[in-house]
């Protein structure tokens, strides 16, 4: 199968692998798996980080460093195709940067890998990642 990390998805496989439930652990681990990150995540990372509302184990670049390297995470970049699809999201959730990882999960035909409740009430394919 095909994944999109979101943030909290990513942080905990990195750094705290145990509130990943069993499932994402293995899916993690198997190299047959694809696994997308987004330059959203990346974004969300630094801008938490910065106003003080996220604690990072490391700086955010060497983060997803780490989670290509590691899980042989792949960079899924944002295009117009993906910006143009946030027209079509139902308007259920504020913040702008699940919604472009919604969108381009819903373009890429990729299942997004959260444990945000919001995330599941959109037509996108979801893959609870918690325990």
């Amino acid at each position: 199968m095909r994944y999109l990390l979101d943030t909290a998805a990513l942080l905990w496989a990195l750094d705290d692998w145990q509130r990943l439930n069993k499932r994402a652990q293995d899916v993690l681990q198997d190299r047959a798996q694809e696994l997308f990150l987004s330059p959203v995540v990346s974004w969300e990372m630094v801008i938490k980080a910065g106003r003080g509302k996220l604690r990072l184990s490391k700086s955010a670049r060497e983060l997803v460093q780490r989670a290509i390297s590691d899980f042989g995470a792949l960079s899924l970049p944002i295009t117009h195709e993906h910006s143009l699809a946030l027209a079509g999201l139902p308007d259920l959730h504020s913040d702008p940067l699940d919604r472009m990882l919604i969108a381009q999960a819903q373009t890429e035909n990729l299942t997004v890998m959260t444990a945000d409740e919001m995330i599941g009430k959109y037509p996108v394919d979801t893959f609870w990642c918690a325990r």
